[in-house]
């Protein structure tokens, strides 16, 4: 996957489409990514031992991958990202709009 933990990214898609944010957790093997502040739900949760106060908790839920486009530090437009080889032999992701390393 392309993106990253801590990258700041654009929501492209769905209710929540122009907000910003940064991922916190990327899950892989689903093509999912949850970001700060975005994708924000209501849930109904009872008492247990983890959750000892019951009630309506807001919870971020994740998005599709494909629904977000990562914010390029240079430019700070949203961008894909593509790959190149640097110098020194290190693989890096580069803004595909600037063609500036994004690391």
């Amino acid at each position: 996957m392309r993106l990253h933990a801590n990258d700041n990214v654009m929501v492209t898609k769905g209710r929540d489409r122009g907000k910003q944010g940064h991922i916190t957790r990327v899950d892989s093997k689903h093509n999912k990514v949850v970001v700060e502040g975005i994708n924000i739900v209501t849930k109904h949760q009872k008492p247990t031992g983890a959750f000892q106060q019951g009630g309506l908790i807001k919870k971020e839920m994740p998005i599709p991958a494909a629904n977000v486009s990562l914010l390029c530090v240079h430019c700070s437009k949203p961008t894909r990202i593509s790959y190149r080889y640097l110098a020194d032999g290190n693989k890096a992701r580069v803004c595909a709009k600037c063609e500036e390393v994004i690391e």
